[in-house]
């Protein structure tokens, strides 16, 4: 028998990011004894790097806008594969759930009567994003941790889980270990809320710290849970290039949401080429009506800048391609020309992104207010996760819930920036609530030890092995290196099923890595237990991509170019299969409601 400590609790909450504080926080005020894990230290959740806003219609800066107009901008930006049950929940419930964050201590920018100020974003008609500078994440995290304090959770820092344990059909606890001295523990409960994020650490560029290595997809997927739009993978079109050492960090949209444009080589607004009909009539023709809008001019009209993220992306890459980016491989991001417009422009820059501000200046010696950025698309966010139930967040496996980025269905085939912070909010509450009462309503589990001593034993194996100088950093480098280069924005068959085999290659490898030392202080070995998610999570994405024959959203396939209509109402499911293999399939898409459908119809005039 394995050592191990035993914990109890009614509702498990995996992440301490927004989703996971805030299902903590519902969960606890339902009655329910809560245990919030994370991996990493409490308030180094990757939701402190969300920079530009939380969308939400309160109609503070343009009084026009309204859930049923943030409700048409999210189906329009997820190219209708969104579920719209979601998509119609997040629209209305978002504004009271900022209003909360506000009431729970949450300082936000103000207009000049003293409303929460709103910034504009790609996608959105409206200004419609409420922020704190650009560190709205940092603002959210402060507030929900200063909240949650006083609800009794208790918080499990610098642990790991490792396995779901399950008591029949339904969850009844999860496997982990203590990452500082490496000794398991096993939580006992009667509900689980899933909120562990992304998955971008499978990708070599990417914005996500390292917590993101699908940890919450994979144990939900080892345990029976359905995946759903694994193919579309946020792109964001500006992560820093330069230097090598930070390519990849993000840079907030709220530049251009600003006034930031976006120049190729030739000094050319090269993103007035490229406009979708979707987006035609509401798109500025030139410079002039461009930063109109953001000045917030309720009659101009919307940048070319501020389209939808995965458009710009590939703008973005075709400028790189055709031979007209910046010296580094990107190209350029310039706010600093609006001193030409405004007469403080720099203060006005540094106060309202002190973040890009420093950032810049600290890590590329550059001074935003009178110089360009170098820019490129680094991996950002994954639309698709666990399916969920869009009411309660309860996923195909009774007692299991999820929320946050580790969920699928708000986003459909491409987030809309602002969106995600609001979804924290508004399914993390919903989870956590629906999680409590299902611990309460089905009563106590039990499961046995073999769960538990077979989970211990897969993860002691790495010390028996024998260290052949490989190890697993070198997988893990390998699998990022080539999900790059073959399951990055531009996607084609032969590239798709070659990554597939180099999965399946190194899932060879990574079940023979050894590591030496013990379980101390041991990193090799972290890494080692990592890349059985990154595995799941990468081949999830790459057959999805491989099944949907067709380019939508985030998912761009140069063999199939367009929209296919067929296409527009499949969603692709992936679950383990009796064997252990994946299997892959396709549902309809939900249905939209008569009601749904006109606001929608309404939004597109």
């Amino acid at each position: 028998m394995s050592d191990y400590r035993t914990i109890e609790h009614d509702v498990l909450v995996i992440g301490a990011g927004g989703a996971g504080l805030r299902a903590a926080i519902e969960a606890s005020a339902s009655g329910a004894s809560v245990g919030l894990v994370c991996k990493s230290l409490l308030g180094k959740a990757h939701t402190v790097m969300a920079e530009g806003g939380m969308a939400a219609s309160l109609a503070n800066v343009d009084d026009r806008d309204d859930w049923s107009t943030h409700f048409a901008d999210t189906m329009r930006g997820g190219q209708y594969l969104n579920n719209p049950r979601m998509a119609e929940l997040h629209a209305k419930e978002a504004p009271d759930r900022v209003r909360e964050l506000e009431a729970w201590g949450a300082v936000f920018d103000r207009t000049p009567d003293g409303r929460i100020l709103q910034r504009n974003f790609g996608g959105h008609k409206y200004p419609r994003l409420a922020h704190v500078g650009d560190r709205t994440g940092l603002e959210m995290i402060r507030t929900l941790q200063d909240h949650g304090v006083h609800q009794g959770i208790d918080v499990h820092m610098e642990c790991t889980v490792l396995r779901l344990i399950k008591d029949g059909d339904r969850v009844a606890g999860a496997f982990g270990y203590d990452r500082e001295r490496g000794k398991f523990r096993v939580f006992r409960c009667n509900a689980i809320v899933m909120a562990t994020g992304g998955i971008g650490r499978a990708f070599k560029v990417t914005s996500n710290s390292w917590e993101y290595t699908g940890d919450g997809h994979s144990l939900a997927y080892d345990a029976g849970a359905d995946l759903l739009d694994m193919e579309f993978v946020q792109f964001h079109p500006t992560g820093m290039v330069w230097p090598p050492s930070v390519a990849g960090i993000l840079v907030t949209e709220g530049v251009r949401g600003e006034g930031g444009v976006l120049r190729n080589s030739e000094g050319r607004r090269f993103m007035f080429d490229d406009i979708p009909d979707l987006y035609k009539h509401q798109t500025a023709d030139n410079e002039e009506e461009g930063w109109r809008y953001t000045q917030g001019d309720k009659d101009a009209r919307r940048p070319p800048e501020l389209l939808t993220r995965d458009h710009v992306a590939r703008c973005i890459l075709r400028e790189v391609r055709e031979g007209r980016g910046s010296p580094h491989g990107g190209v350029f991001l310039d706010i600093a020309w609006i001193k030409d417009r405004i007469q403080d422009a720099p203060e006005r820059i540094k106060r309202k992104l002190p973040s890009m501000y420093h950032q810049f200046k600290e890590l590329a010696g550059i001074d935003i207010t009178s110089e360009p950025m170098e820019v490129g698309p680094t991996t950002h966010y994954a639309m698709g996760g666990i399916r969920v139930d869009g009411d309660s967040q309860m996923s195909s496996v009774p007692g299991l819930f999820a929320a946050g980025e580790c969920a699928a269905g708000l986003h459909g085939a491409n987030r809309l920036g602002g969106n995600s912070l609001s979804d924290l909010l508004v399914f993390g509450k919903r989870a956590g609530e629906h999680a409590a009462a299902f611990a309460k309503d089905h009563g106590t589990t039990s499961a046995d030890e073999g769960q538990i001593e077979d989970a211990a034993r897969w993860a002691l194996a790495p010390f028996e092995r024998v260290d052949d100088g490989g190890g697993p950093y070198q997988v893990q480098a390998t699998l990022q290196t080539r999900m790059q280069e073959l399951v990055g924005i531009v996607r084609q068959e032969n590239e798709l099923r070659e990554a597939v085999g180099v999965i399946g290659e190194l899932r060879g490898q990574a079940s023979k890595v050894g590591v030496r030392g013990n379980r101390e202080y041991n990193p090799g070995w972290h890494t080692a237990l990592d890349l059985h998610n990154l595995l799941i999570v990468s081949e999830a994405v790459a057959r999805a991509a491989l099944e949907r024959k067709e380019s939508r959203g985030a998912h761009c396939r140069i063999d199939y170019e367009g929209k296919d209509p067929e296409w527009g109402s499949k969603s692709i499911i992936l679950r383990k299969g009796e064997d252990g293999g994946m299997e892959v399939s396709t549902q309809p898409t939900l249905e939209l409601r008569d009601d749904l459908s006109q606001i929608i119809e309404e939004n597109q005039a």
